[in-house]
């Protein structure tokens, strides 16, 4: 994420440790993750055994990562922000 937004230089950070609480964001995605892709295995794959389950939630999670890291921040800054989208400003 940019420190500072190229198109009129807002800072994005708006005080020292504004994003730790996405921290608490990222891992209600990362929880809610978890928990999908466990019931997908269970369904998809017919209870298989352990291993499977493991590699299988694991994968998924670290594919998500980028993902999740992006739109925690972005959702924390939407949430506690006081600054708000103008999608005329955009175009």
């Amino acid at each position: 994420m940019n420190d500072l937004c190229p198109n009129c230089g807002l800072r994005f950070e708006v005080e020292p440790g504004f994003f730790w609480g996405a921290m608490y964001i990222s891992y209600a995605f990362t929880t809610g993750i978890l928990i999908v892709s466990g019931v997908l295995v269970y369904f998809l794959l017919n209870d298989p055994e352990f291993w499977v389950y493991l590699v299988t939630v694991l994968s998924i999670t670290f594919i998500s990562i980028p993902w999740n890291f992006r739109y925690s921040r972005a959702l924390m800054l939407y949430l506690f922000s006081s600054v708000s989208f103008d999608n005329k400003l955009s175009k």
